[in-house]
């Protein structure tokens, strides 16, 4: 996907903040990932300077069209795996951390291929519930 996956991780976040609230700052980035200010600061930078992100004179945050293309594929990876593994019996938990981990690394060709099977099995996986 062309940016590493701390720099998914942060996009993510950006626009899930960006769909609760209007402004997003670093302070909200470093409280919805308990990471340090200091480590919201460097990614910034960097997100910054591949154009991922805007920061205006108030320091809010948004994202670039290209930022937003990126954080969409990831959210919605984040979204659909956690339920297909919450589907599938996975505590909801264990479902976020593994679709987390899983939304980086799986390639378009698979997670493709899964969103097909589970559209076209959706009745096997709603019954078991």
């Amino acid at each position: 996907m062309g940016i590493h996956k701390a720099g998914q991780d942060y996009l993510e976040a950006i626009l899930m903040l960006k769909n609760c609230s209007n402004v997003v700052r670093s302070i909200d980035i470093a409280e919805k990932m308990g990471v340090s200010k200091a480590s919201v600061s460097f990614a910034t930078k960097a997100l910054l300077s591949d154009g991922y992100i805007t920061m205006n004179a108030d320091k809010e945050i948004e994202l670039t069209r290209k930022g937003m293309a990126l954080a969409r594929i990831i959210y919605e990876r984040h979204q659909f795996l956690t339920c297909w593994l919450e589907s599938l019996g996975i505590d909801r938990q264990t479902a976020e951390h593994d679709a987390c981990r899983m939304e980086h690394d799986l390639s378009v060709k698979s997670f493709a291929a899964i969103k097909h099977f589970v559209a076209m099995h959706s009745d096997a996986f709603a019954s078991d519930k």
